[in-house]
């Protein structure tokens, strides 16, 4: 099956949601079946969600961004990145503050619930396949929250960062800057540490590039 310009078949993806309202997550298992997604549990909270899932892991976790329990936006997030889940945040988008604190706590992209369904799949499959989603509503958040994007990079550790998130390895990036490998790894480990210290974890390589290209260090 092809749907514009990804076909969904060239590789399986597995995806949970976790929406309160019974019919978005209704009409969410149609998109699966459309859209060749693997549903391997849907609840209106990220703890039942948990316990249906057992010990299975999918790839992405769609989760509206306020649920009816009272549960914490950023707590969700972390409860699923935490397991290597991605997240993806799938809601009506009028809450700017909780876009910023979902996004800070690990998502991967928000949808809004306003966008087609095939935008929302093609969104699921980019995420799940490691691919970087910088779609209108994202940048939207990023942008209107100043603090977001200050993470106090040295010189050294931007230089770094770059280089690293364009693809090169760090015997590559030694090698560039004249310096030991040694020491590439020290820079990565600290822009670890500071991104994680305002809340904006990188777990992956992937996540180095999300963060690069957020703070305009590559194009």
């Amino acid at each position: 099956m092809m749907k514009g310009i990804i076909d969904f078949t060239a590789e399986s993806t597995s995806v949970v949601i976790v929406d309160d309202h019974d019919a978005i997550r209704f009409g969410f298992k149609s998109t699966c079946q459309e859209y060749n997604f693997d549903l391997l549990a849907e609840a209106p909270s990220v703890n039942k969600c948990l316990d249906a899932l057992g010990e299975k892991k999918p790839q992405v976790a769609v989760l509206d961004l306020s649920l009816s329990d009272g549960s914490n936006v950023s707590d969700n997030v972390a409860a699923f990145a935490s397991l290597g889940i991605q997240v993806l945040v799938y809601s009506i988008g009028d809450k700017a503050r909780l876009n910023q604190a979902a996004l800070k706590a690990g998502a991967a992209a928000l949808v809004t619930k306003s966008q087609s369904m095939q935008s929302l799949a093609e969104t699921i499959y980019l995420v799940a396949h490691g691919q970087l989603v910088n779609n209108l509503q994202t940048t939207a958040a990023i942008d209107s929250d100043i603090d977001f994007k200050d993470a106090k990079l040295s010189p050294r550790e931007r230089e770094v960062l770059s280089l690293y998130a364009s693809g090169l390895s760090q015997k590559q990036i030694a090698f560039a800057l004249d310096i030991k490998p040694s020491t590439v790894k020290e820079h990565i480990d600290r822009v670890r540490v500071k991104y994680a210290d305002v809340g904006r974890p990188v777990t992956d390589k992937t996540a180095f590039l999300k963060r690069a290209l957020e703070d305009g260090l590559l194009e």
